[in-house]
């Protein structure tokens, strides 16, 4: 296990590394430690920008053989957006490294977590925020498949459907409540009564039974979410979700 020292100061040598690297003409922290929020558990988030002509891919490839050559990496996975490669590391001491290497027209703040460390950042646009009608859809179809997945007998799939129902719920309630919806971030800091109203969709076995008993509450929870963004939209899809319940 790692201790927040070894995060510092691994963190520090890769900046470093960044700076002597002539194909790197720009750095930024990214993630909780742009914004003073580390605890123990945090990882480390960096973002290089590229020189012009730089080739990305020979670039990561070799920051990739220096992870595992000299910081202990013992595999690593991928993340595309747009342009940007982010490179994530596992390290043998659980330590989970993020580098993202982007374009030089693609490095800058996609989100507050950004703080420039060297050179300069580009003005990127601001991320999209998911429309709860969106996600009202992905609720209902996660439904539908729910509801078949009991009847055909398909428990393990029917849990996986009636968690996606809760998940979609989980983010209209982060819309609503104004906190970080993507990947669970927000969840902590919703309401007490917003979130023990979901409880109930925990699906606690797969006996048959209980598949129904928790499809049931996800249906409840899509319901009443639904309400708080579009009352007569609620309407129009209460008796057709209650119907798949039956």
């Amino acid at each position: 296990m790692y201790t927040p020292a070894d995060r510092s100061a691994l963190r520090d040598a890769l900046i470093a590394r960044g700076r002597a690297d002539a194909r790197i003409t720009g750095a930024a922290l990214t993630g909780s430690a742009a914004v003073g929020a580390e605890d123990e558990w945090s990882d480390i988030d960096l973002a290089f920008g590229l020189a012009a002509d730089a080739d990305q891919s020979g670039t990561v490839a070799d920051w990739t053989s220096t992870m595992y050559a000299e910081y202990g990496a013992i595999h690593h996975t991928d993340v595309w957006s747009g342009r940007t490669i982010y490179r994530v590391f596992l390290l043998d001491s659980t330590l989970q490294v993020d580098i993202a290497f982007a374009p030089r027209e693609a490095f800058g703040a996609l989100g507050p977590t950004f703080q420039l460390l060297f050179g300069s950042a580009v003005e990127q646009p601001a991320r999209s925020t998911p429309k709860p009608v969106d996600l009202i859809g992905m609720g209902w179809l996660y439904a539908l498949h729910a509801r078949s997945s009991i009847a055909r007998g398909k428990a393990w799939q029917a849990e996986y459907m009636i968690s996606g129902v809760r998940d979609h719920v989980l983010m209209l309630m982060c819309l609503r409540h104004g906190v970080p919806h993507s990947e669970g971030r927000g969840l902590h800091l919703l309401p007490a009564a917003t979130t023990s109203a979901v409880e109930p969709t925990l699906v606690g076995s797969l006996e048959t039974a209980e598949l129904r008993r928790a499809f049931r509450a996800s249906v409840d929870v899509l319901l009443s979410e639904i309400a708080e963004v579009d009352p007569e939209l609620a309407v129009r899809l209460t008796r057709t979700l209650r119907e798949l319940t039956t």
